[in-house]
C-alpha cells in the first residue's frame, strides 16, 4: 500500500471524520456518525482504496 494522500488532505480527512464521528454524541445522535471511522482511517494510513481504483494521487511526485 504506497501512499496515495497528501499530507494536507490527510489531516483534513481526519477532522471532518472526528465531525462526523461527534454526530454520535453530538446533534442527531444518530449512529450514521460511524460513518466518520473511515476518512479517520484513509487520513492515518494515507491511502485511500478508491484512489488506488482510479489511479488517483494528490502525492507529490
Amino acid at each position: 500500500m504506497k501512499q496515495n494522500i497528501h499530507n494536507i488532505e490527510r489531516v483534513i480527512r481526519v477532522v471532518l471524520g472526528l465531525i462526523i464521528l461527534s454526530l454520535i454524541f453530538v446533534g442527531p445522535k444518530s449512529l450514521w456518525g460511524l460513518v466518520g471511522i473511515l476518512p479517520i482511517l484513509t487520513g492515518l494510513i494515507g491511502w485511500c482504496p478508491p484512489y488506488q481504483l482510479l489511479g488517483i494521487s494528490t502525492c507529490k511526485k
